[in-house]
This record gives C-alpha cells, structure tokens and sequence, in this order.
C-alpha cells in the first residue's frame, strides 16, 4: 500500500529482509515471500549486493490501471448477473464522475 500511495518513492531502498523481519517480529521467509511476490507484480526490483528497490513510478501506474481494470470488469460482470442494464451502468458511472468534479 505505501507504494502505491507513493509514501515510498521510486527508486527508494526497502529494509532488508532480515532487518524488516526483525522490526516488525515477523518470521524472514514471510518478508522474503512478501518481497518475491512484490518482485513478481513489478513494484520492486532487486539489485544484487545491494537490496531491493520501488520501481518505477510509470512501472507502478501501469500495474495501478491493470488492477482497476480488473476490478471494474468484476464490477460490471456483477451488475450484468443482477440484470443491470448497460445504460443504468453508464449512467451511473456519469453520476459518479459529475459527483467526482464538484
């Protein structure tokens, strides 16, 4: 989350495993799970000898909109499940973007 709220910036240096797992008591091979699977979504890259890093911001957006596109598609399947109507979609989505501008 502190990455995609950009608290942690691009290119900064996340704790290492070991020092994370120490700070918060957390067993290492949970961090380094955590890390892995971070590595594998494109958050964070490794940098041998010197720990990993935030990816890129643009790297980040990318993955950002993937994510909402997939939550809106699971969204919109829902509405369609119920019986809502494409127009009703639309509209509400226009309710929401007018709200959104005020």
């Amino acid at each position: 989350m502190l990455i995609y709220r950009e608290a942690l910036p691009a290119g900064s240096r996340l704790p290492s495993v070991r020092q994370l797992a120490m700070e918060l008591s957390i067993n290492p091979n949970t961090i380094q799970r955590a890390y892995t699977e971070l590595e594998q979504e494109g958050l964070i890259y490794p940098v041998k000898g010197k720990g990993n890093f935030v990816a890129e911001s643009d790297q980040i957006l990318k993955i950002k909109k993937e994510d909402y596109h997939k939550e809106f598609m699971q969204t919109v399947r829902k509405g369609k499940n119920l019986g809502v109507q494409m127009e009703e979609m639309v509209q509400a989505i226009n309710v929401c973007y007018e709200e959104e501008d005020q």
